[in-house]
C-alpha cells in the first residue's frame, strides 16, 4: 500500500507535482541531484518508500524542506517565484563568455522580432 501523508498523496505523486511546479523535467532534476532520469521516474511511480539518501538533495533542488517533500509539513507559499526552467537557462547564459553570450542574445532577439513581425502581419 503506497505511503500517504496529510495531503493524501503518495510520495511519488507529491515528488512529481513538486518537480513540475519547480519547472523541472525528470531529466533536469536528475542531473541537478546527480542521478539518472530512471531513478526519478522510479521514485515518482514505482516506489512506496522515499529515497532517504536523496531527500536532502531533492529538497534543495526544489527549494523546499524535506518535511515539505515528505508531506509532513504544508508547503509554504514562496513570495518569490520558483526557479523556473527559463530562469535556470538564463543563469547558465550569464556564465558564458561575452562572445557566446552575445550570440545567444542575438538569437533570442531574432526570435522575438520574428514573432512581433508575424503578429503584426496577421493582425
Amino acid at each position: 500500500m503506497p505511503k500517504t501523508k496529510k495531503d493524501g498523496a503518495t510520495f511519488g505523486a507529491r515528488l512529481a507535482q513538486l518537480r513540475k511546479a519547480a519547472g523541472y523535467t525528470q531529466v533536469e532534476l536528475a542531473a541537478e541531484i546527480g542521478v539518472t532520469q530512471r531513478v526519478i521516474a522510479y521514485y515518482e511511480g514505482q516506489s512506496d518508500h522515499p529515497p532517504t539518501t536523496l531527500l536532502p538533495a531533492i529538497a534543495h533542488a526544489l527549494k523546499i524542506t524535506t518535511d515539505e517533500l515528505l508531506g509532513t509539513a504544508p508547503i509554504k507559499k514562496k513570495s518569490q517565484p520558483r526557479n523556473t526552467r527559463l530562469h535556470r537557462r538564463m543563469e547558465q547564459i550569464e556564465k558564458l563568455d561575452q562572445k557566446k553570450k552575445r550570440q545567444v542574445l542575438q538569437l533570442i532577439d531574432t526570435i522575438i522580432e520574428g514573432e512581433k513581425f508575424r503578429k503584426k502581419a496577421s493582425g
